[in-house]
């Protein structure tokens, strides 16, 4: 029994990794869709599908949120759970976007005229994304220091934020109609893919979503955030991701640079 409550934590946390391996198959199953209208023009799409991947890479997620919690319920952290979180990580929030971010610039380049002729190089920019991804966590895991507080972009937020990519894309929200046609223009996305990547592999000091205490005072940027977060998944669905992410960065370095300021005054 002791042994087997001992590898619970790591039994969650290859439950991430199941999860983020379904969402690579069903990202791998769409084919591009290639449709003439009457007049001779060329439509290309993708089966919607896709938006699957985001759903398992949701529950890898949640997953990944909560093996920390069954670690410490069972007292049962160790060095290989550290390990097998990062090996995990690395499929569902590096691959598996990466993936996503491919199958997008396919579709891109697809629409253009003899863009099914397009060289792959102009594709596989999208695997930046897994390569940024799993430098940043062998960085994360050789530094003891990021408990509370993380230098760079955390993996799993770079891995939802492109997540949510297919859940605008097919959303049915009229407010989402410009940012799902933006996701189609190639330079958005590899904007997108530069910017994640960098993030990950930089030092910016970004806070992580764990509670030292649960004052007001210590926790504010993070209920700041809660708040956005609130109302932007009433007024805007699934472009609340983005929009979560952009002040998740923004309220992370003014807390930042606020905390350093009061440390110097």
């Amino acid at each position: 029994m002791p042994f087997i409550m001992k590898h619970i934590p790591n039994l969650f946390t290859l439950l991430n990794l199941f999860f983020g391996c379904l969402a690579i198959i069903f990202i791998l199953q769409n084919g591009v869709v290639i449709l003439y209208s009457s007049d001779g023009n060329q439509y290309v799409d993708i089966p919607e599908r896709i938006w699957m991947a985001s759903l398992f890479m949701g529950l890898a997620g949640l997953v990944d949120f909560l093996d920390g919690f069954v670690a410490r319920l069972f007292k049962a952290a160790t060095p290989m759970g550290k390990q097998l979180d990062s090996l995990a990580d690395v499929v569902s929030f590096g691959v598996a976007p990466g993936m996503i971010l491919y199958q997008f610039l396919r579709i891109s380049y697809s629409r253009q005229m003899n863009g099914l002729d397009v060289s792959v190089f102009w594709i596989l920019p999208a695997m930046i994304i897994p390569c940024a991804a799993a430098y940043r966590l062998a960085k994360f895991n050789l530094d003891d220091s990021q408990q509370f507080g993380f230098k760079g972009l955390p993996t799993p937020a770079a891995g939802l934020l492109v997540a949510s990519l297919p859940l605008i894309y097919y959303s049915p929200s009229n407010s989402d109609q410009l940012a799902a046609a933006m996701l189609l223009n190639k330079w958005v996305l590899y904007a997108i893919i530069l910017v994640a990547s960098w993030l990950m592999v930089s030092n910016l000091p970004l806070m992580a979503l764990k509670f030292k205490d649960y004052s007001v005072r210590s926790n504010w940027p993070k209920l700041v955030l809660l708040f956005i977060a609130l109302i932007s998944a009433i007024f805007f669905k699934w472009l609340a991701v983005p929009v979560v992410f952009f002040f998740y960065i923004l309220v992370s370095l003014f807390a930042a640079k606020f905390t350093a300021e009061k440390k110097n005054s």
